[in-house]
């Protein structure tokens, strides 16, 4: 695995991070290019990942361009994990590349306020329904049914700038209070701008291989034990319950699939383009009770040394977030269970001992998708 340059780069195309995250994975894995006869992508062109192939000069038999929004990856993975498993692929390359800050300081294009209006979406867009006023109102709920606060929300976004400080590659490491994040510019009530992920450019590179290339391998093999995946809907009218997102389902079938729970977890790494998200997830993947994620998030449980270190790397909140931020979960994950985030920001539990289960949980749309992966040594 491997991520590519990130966070502001300006003199680089979408299709050069794919490039130069699928290199810099290769040379990760000790594996040549030749063994990779699978392809996994989703954003990029036309026909992705057709052009996505074409540009790296690979010819897979095994493709795959399903598009959830930022789950893709950890559904992606999964389909990948079983492809190899039936034989119709040997190593898959899980491939992903954006400009989105870039673009838009270059005026190349406008932030989107909806992704389109057709469809079921024809009756929220012209009410003027964005994105992050989905989540929020989502929020508002879970705020109005169990007494969530805004000070606790906040203490997500916190936690998440703590665990950058340590992030050479993160955007933003300069340390902030819950008072920065309840008092900054309000986009969406009650979300101010802090309780929003960044926007950044970057990409990112995984190699699924079959367990025959194991002994030819750089580095040290992490496992995909068990996933799930599942969608709940897309039009909010649809959704039964704002305080349940499909992490519930997808969960438990990563967990019951890995043959471990969610006490065996030593990291989680979790979608995060608003606070929320983080903390109703942590809910629903059976951290804490439906309704008890704001206690649980307030005591520094998410910190690096905390009781469960979550978004080592800062999350889509401090260190980078340049669209579909699914993948970036599966390097992280797949980091601090070999040992190689650095030892100034290497998870360690007791004794010492390098964490040995992650799970990893994408978040689609406006809760719409859900995909999670449990990874182990």
């Amino acid at each position: 695995m491997a991520l590519s340059d990130c966070g502001r780069v300006d003199d680089a195309t979408a299709y050069a991070l794919h490039a130069q995250a699928a290199r810099r994975a290769l040379a990760d894995s000790g594996l040549g290019r030749e063994v990779v006869d699978g392809i996994a992508s989703a954003g990029l062109g036309t026909l992705a990942p057709v052009e996505v192939a074409e540009y790296l000069g690979l010819r897979p038999r095994w493709v795959d361009s399903t598009s959830v929004g930022g789950a893709t990856w950890e559904v992606m993975a999964a389909h990948a994990a079983d492809a190899i498993a039936a034989g119709h692929a040997d190593a898959v390359l899980l491939v992903y590349g954006s400009t989105a800050r870039a673009d838009l300081k270059a005026r190349r294009r406008t932030a989107n306020l909806s992704f389109g209006a057709r469809g079921p979406l024809q009756f929220e867009v012209p009410y003027g329904h964005t994105l992050v006023a989905k989540y929020a109102m989502a929020a508002r709920r879970h705020m109005h049914e169990y007494g969530t606060t805004l000070e606790q929300l906040a203490q997500v976004a916190v936690q998440a700038r703590a665990n950058a400080a340590t992030n050479p590659e993160a955007m933003y490491r300069e340390p902030i209070t819950v008072d920065d994040v309840l008092t900054g510019p309000m986009i969406a009530d009650p979300f101010t701008k802090l309780h929003c992920c960044l926007r950044s450019d970057g990409g990112c590179a995984v190699l699924l291989a079959a367990e025959e290339y194991v002994a030819d391998c750089a580095s040290t093999p992490v496992w995909v034990l068990g996933s799930g995946e599942h969608v709940s809907h897309t039009t909010m009218s649809e959704w039964e319950d704002f305080t349940v997102s499909p992490a519930a389902v997808s969960g438990r079938l990563a967990f019951e699939r890995a043959g471990v729970g969610p006490a065996d977890v030593d990291i989680a790494e979790i979608y995060d383009a608003f606070t929320y998200m983080t903390l109703v997830t942590l809910e629903d993947l059976g951290f804490c009770a439906k309704g008890e994620g704001g206690a649980f998030v307030e005591k520094g449980r998410l910190l690096r040394d905390g009781e469960l270190p979550t978004n080592t790397d800062g999350g889509g909140l401090s260190a980078q977030h340049p669209g579909m931020r699914g993948l970036f979960l599966i390097v992280e994950a797949v980091r601090q269970l070999r040992g190689d985030a650095g030892e100034a920001r290497q998870v360690r539990r007791g004794g010492g001992r390098l964490p040995e289960v992650a799970v990893v949980s994408g978040t689609g749309g406006w809760f719409c998708s859900s995909g999670t992966v449990v990874l182990g040594r």
